[in-house]
């Protein structure tokens, strides 16, 4: 998976080669418009406002891709925030040059509002990743025994061997002590899917032109490979790196508490468009996408929201996004 995915010449995301979208291989919320954006935009404003309204505020985001969710975020800040868009400052977590050309070349407008850091660095604001975890390399571990990969001729195929006990997702826990380490104070929101132990099931998904493939020895470099978010194991080690759960629920119920906030005092405003007095927009457009990002049988369930806290005390009221949510581990 690691050299399928990130081989620096030959692998799907480092290439370049990862299609996203209807004429893609999967399906994503940036593709599905700029509201998407705008609502996280929204959410980002109350973060900052809760947090004082520094003058350094930062938004690190990874797993950019093509940069659009940042264009998104940016032009709606811009535009209806600007308070909040003279305090903000934009950073990208980006390993392969081949995306960082493409995300440079979308945001130029934005000029030093928006920065690619070498290496992570401290920060204080907000880190948000949109579908990172589940692209993490993993290990096919069940019943005490592993997957690996050989050869057989020409051929790859799987072999077992014992294993003792160790975690199957070293790569995304170890993402987040990274990200524990540099964030300061304020919070992490990733958007994934996943399931919580009883539902887990520990198998990748291979896809590619919306189809599901057989096997992931199939279009090996021109492929997806995936694996549903474990959420509960995600949780331990950010709580064991002194981080503390702010939310977790479906993006449904994340998305209808941010609009839900709209029009009321101090809130943040509505996503640009003919809103007029209702929180939800009025052109045919907004109206599709909200229905693609908020039905169950859409994106609404298929995605999850957790957000984690570090050294922002804790607050009477959850965040915008997690009005609705229920406990950590309850359905429905």
């Amino acid at each position: 998976m690691q050299q399928a995915l990130y081989h620096p010449e030959h692998g799907y995301y480092s290439s370049g080669r990862c299609a996203i979208g209807r004429e893609g291989d999967y399906f994503t919320n940036v593709s599905v418009g700029p509201l998407f954006g705008q609502l996280l935009a929204s959410q980002f404003s109350e973060i900052w406002e809760r947090l004082g309204k520094v003058n350094d505020f930062v938004i690190v985001e990874q797993g950019a891709h093509d940069g659009q969710f940042a264009l998104d975020v940016l032009e709606f800040v811009q535009n209806r925030l600007p308070e909040f868009f003279d305090a903000l400052h934009y950073r990208i977590i980006e390993p392969f040059p081949i995306l960082e050309q493409q995300q440079r070349r979308r945001l130029e407008p934005f000029g030093d509002k928006v920065k690619w850091p070498d290496s992570p660095e401290p920060f204080t604001g907000v880190h948000f990743s949109n579908e990172l975890l589940d692209a993490m390399p993993v290990r096919l571990i069940r019943g005490g025994m592993e997957k690996l990969v050989a050869l057989d001729g020409d051929k790859f195929v799987f072999v077992e061997r014992p294993v003792d006990k160790t975690m199957f997702n070293q790569a995304a826990l170890e993402s987040i002590e990274q990200i524990t380490a540099n964030l300061q104070r304020g919070y992490v929101i990733t958007i994934d899917y996943g399931f919580l132990d009883d539902e887990f099931k520990r198998t990748v998904e291979v896809r590619a032109r919306h189809r599901n493939l057989d096997s992931p020895f199939e279009q090996i470099g021109d492929a997806d490979i995936t694996m549903s978010v474990h959420w509960r194991s995600i949780v331990e080690r950010a709580q064991a790196n002194g981080l503390r759960i702010a939310g977790f629920t479906d993006q449904h119920h994340f998305l209808t508490g941010i609009i839900s906030q709209f029009g009321r005092g101090g809130s943040p405003e509505p996503p640009a468009g003919d809103w007029g007095q209702s929180p939800l927009p009025d052109s045919r457009k907004a109206k599709r996408e909200l229905q693609t990002l908020l039905h169950p049988e859409m994106l609404g369930r298929a995605f999850q929201v957790l957000a984690l806290a570090k050294n922002v005390g804790r607050e009477t009221n959850p965040l915008a996004g997690f009005k609705f949510a229920r406990q950590l581990g309850q359905s429905g």
